[in-house]
């Protein structure tokens, strides 16, 4: 029995093999593409039946190529484009199947049409993805820029954009930086041309004293708990630094009730600290 392209379905059903009724049209379609293969191999690349043939085949295979479309989901991309660039992938595979060696056309086109997918999304999908709308204005935003150039001999400015397109200027500048964001720059790359390190390199780096503020904040929090000869007997030891025997002169005292003071402040700083503790 031979189907001929003319005769064959335009969209052959195709299941996910999930049911008895999905089971049934996948292996009618893969069915199908055998025959349109066989069909194909007698048949003049060029000629009128050659390329009606091959796009039956085509046709019935289009569910792979959803189906290889589906993993890409999460990538952010219209489904309608991944669907596109998949279908590549299969007419390279309808190409270059040999129906001779055994193999299911399925096992055969999917690592192609995966393939083609992978290659979208590493030179042309956008690392910072930007809204729809805003790339298609970034496409028209470049065309103009183009063609401004040319009339003018010079780079167009944002307003002669702007008016070319009918647009505002802010809406021209969101695209221009919309174009910049093609693909993410590494922290590490050397910056072309003007001889500079890595961005990395010349990026901030965190100040130690940074610790320290944090520590101040914190010992003034817990000396104001203190009483205020206790506090004056730290600040005069650790900020003034004097010893406990011009403390104990300054304040009256003996050196060894400093002692125990500071002691004592030592304490019960430790037991308001809830950090340490």
């Amino acid at each position: 029995m031979t189907v001929s392209a003319r005769t064959a379905p335009r969209t052959p059903p195709q299941g996910d093999g999930g049911s008895e009724s999905g089971r049934s049209r996948g292996a009618d379609a893969r069915a199908l593409t055998q025959v349109l293969f066989a069909e194909l191999s007698d048949l003049t690349p060029g000629t009128p039946e050659h390329a009606r043939v091959r796009a039956a085949l085509i046709e019935a295979n289009l569910p792979l190529v959803r189906y290889a479309a589906a993993r890409f989901r999460s990538r952010n991309e219209p489904m309608e484009d991944v669907i596109q660039v998949g279908t590549i992938g299969l007419i390279n595979a309808i190409d270059r199947f040999d129906p001779d060696r055994g193999v299911q056309f399925p096992t055969f086109a999917m690592p192609t049409v995966v393939g083609e997918i992978k290659r979208y999304f590493r030179d042309n999908v956008r690392t910072v993805h930007v809204p729809r709308r805003l790339h298609e204005l970034w496409v028209q935003v470049n065309g103009a820029t183009e063609d401004l150039t040319v009339l003018h001999g010079r780079s167009p400015t944002t307003a002669e954009i702007a008016e070319r397109l009918k647009l505002g200027e802010e809406e021209v500048l969101a695209c221009i930086e919309a174009g910049r964001s093609y693909h993410a720059t590494s922290l590490e790359a050397a910056q072309e041309g003007d001889g500079l390190p890595g961005l990395v390199d010349r990026l901030g780096y965190e100040d130690p004293a940074l610790a320290g503020v944090e520590h101040r904040d914190l010992v003034r929090h817990l000396l104001v708990q203190l009483p205020e000869r206790e506090q004056r007997i730290l600040l005069l030891r650790y900020y003034s630094n004097l010893t406990q025997s011009q403390i104990s002169a300054e304040l009256g005292v003996s050196q060894m009730h400093v002692s125990r003071l500071l002691s004592r402040s030592f304490a019960r700083l430790r037991s308001a600290n809830r950090i340490e503790s």
